[in-house]
């Protein structure tokens, strides 16, 4: 898809379809109102005819104007001037987006100058559209054999409201394709999707980057590591695990690289502490903090940005079997800690403290892990939050502003010393559960003993990394928006 910036008068852009936003009390913003004298009034008497109340998601489609060169002008409502903000520009350039890709339109001209007055700036808007057509342009096909025959958005303007524009529509296309790759891995079925396939796919990236190179540790090399912890979660599945690592140098050699860590859980039955089966099949999306990483990695290729950064990927299968890891068995971790499993579908903190342990050798300006870890993220935040804990509390207050300034918002929990007892264990440095309160919490405690070393922040996005429900089930790409918000403000970055 190309996204292009336009001088041309709006009357004059040759577009299938002009979105013209239409304020809460039928009014029309300077853009639409030059438009509307251009073709002898048509959008102004259907805006003021009383029909519609223009809130977000109202909207009139019109065929055909005379003395225009657009096919057809999409009246969108975009609710009252006073209360649009960030959220309301991303609803309305998501829902418009939508309402044009079900349709015939290959070229879309978005009139952004009428939402700029009232709302977020030129550049904010800009990337937000590349990004929310992006997303509402993903269909996934990989296992369908359908044939069903569907509309096409080839191109999509905007108008030249200020500098800085194209390279704006740069990023925010970059994060719209970041959170589709996350996305598109995280539908896959566990039967295509295994470690071996996230090794492969993170090797296609790194082809594709003359920066972008990737290292991948096999079962071998881990059991030399001891790497025990993250083994024994793959113990019982036929499908080895692997640790993957992406190397991007976009900045100086000697530049401390962000680290991002994602729990790569290709399917997660609980292992002997098996699972119960309802919506069990949801647990393909259980490496969606992987699929994030790669999604992120993706965009930061695609922009160049002028960072280091290391993308790892701990991924593994947990299954019951045979050989699998059993509630009461302990294990060595990278470190020397030893765990007493008590519950084997705790098992993304297994995996992750090896990849935490192992990622101090990049010497990190600070490193980030993202996790569908715990169902008591979803009892307490629902869908919306990303779930965040860690040891410095600059990194988080800034991860925080930048799920503000993305629309992929965060909530900090504590870290208190007092939750860290709940870990005890009579047989083992500490247990890999800490009792039924308080489990993000604790999630992250076990984490933290292996953070000491450099500066670290825990997203759980176990409520925000897929829908469950109807047409929208699937994943959702989160938390890449968040992630690349915070990549792109880094102070090294020109």
């Amino acid at each position: 898809m190309q996204f292009s910036v336009t001088p041309e008068s709006i009357a004059e852009i040759p577009a299938d379809c002009l979105v013209i936003p239409v304020w809460k009390d039928g009014g029309l913003g300077k853009e639409a109102s030059a438009l509307d004298a251009a073709v002898s009034g048509a959008p102004g008497r259907i805006a003021a005819s009383g029909d519609y109340l223009w809130d977000i998601g109202d909207t009139h489609l019109l065929h055909g104007p005379e003395d225009c060169a657009a096919g057809r002008i999409l009246l969108a409502g975009a609710g009252a001037p006073d209360d649009f903000g960030a959220t309301e520009a991303a609803k309305f350039l998501a829902g418009n987006a939508r309402i044009v890709l079900a349709r015939n339109m290959p070229q879309v001209h978005f009139a952004l100058a009428d939402l700029e007055a009232n709302g977020p700036d030129a550049q904010w808007l800009a990337a937000r559209l590349a990004q929310e057509v992006e997303v509402a342009a993903y269909r996934y096909r990989a296992t369908k054999a359908s044939t069903k025959r569907e509309a096409v958005l080839e191109g999509v303007s905007a108008p030249a409201l200020a500098d800085g524009l194209e390279q704006a529509l740069r990023q925010g296309q970059a994060i719209g394709k970041g959170m589709n790759r996350a996305r598109e891995l995280g539908n896959l079925p566990g039967n295509i999707c295994t470690p071996e396939y996230l090794a492969s796919h993170a090797g296609e990236l790194a082809d594709a980057s003359d920066n972008l190179s990737v290292e991948v540790l096999d079962e071998e090399q881990m059991r030399e590591l001891k790497m025990d912890s993250l083994l024994s979660v793959a113990a019982g599945s036929v499908e080895e695990a692997r640790l993957i690592m992406l190397h991007f140098k976009g900045a100086a050699d000697e530049g401390k690289p962000v680290v991002l860590v994602g729990k790569g859980i290709t399917f997660d039955t609980g292992g002997i502490s098996l699972k119960p089966g309802l919506a069990m099949d949801e647990m393909k999306f259980d490496m969606c903090g992987a699929a994030s990483v790669l999604g992120t990695v993706a965009a930061v290729a695609e922009l160049q940005l002028p960072i280091n950064l290391v993308g790892m990927v701990a991924a593994a299968e947990n299954m019951p079997g045979g050989k699998a890891t059993k509630p009461g068995d302990i294990v060595t971790s990278m470190s020397g800690k030893t765990i007493e499993i008590l519950n084997t579908d705790a098992e993304g903190r297994l995996v992750l403290c090896d990849a935490l342990t192992y990622a101090e050798r990049f010497k990190p300006a600070c490193v980030i892990d993202i996790a569908t870890l715990t169902g008591a993220a979803v009892a307490a935040f629902g869908n919306h939050a990303n779930v965040m804990l860690g040891n410095d509390q600059a990194l988080m207050d800034r991860l925080l502003q930048c799920g503000l300034d993305s629309l992929d918002r965060a909530w900090q929990l504590p870290l208190w010393d007092e939750y860290q007892k709940q870990l005890d264990s009579n047989f083992a440095d500490m247990a890999n559960i800490g009792g039924k309160l308080a489990g993000t919490i604790t999630a992250a405690c076990f984490l933290s003993r292996y953070t000491e070393n450099f500066s670290w922040a825990h997203l759980d996005i176990a409520g925000s990394a897929w829908h469950s429900e109807g047409a929208r089930k699937g994943a959702t790409g989160r938390p890449v928006p968040l992630l690349m918000e915070f990549l792109l403000s880094l102070p090294n970055k020109d």
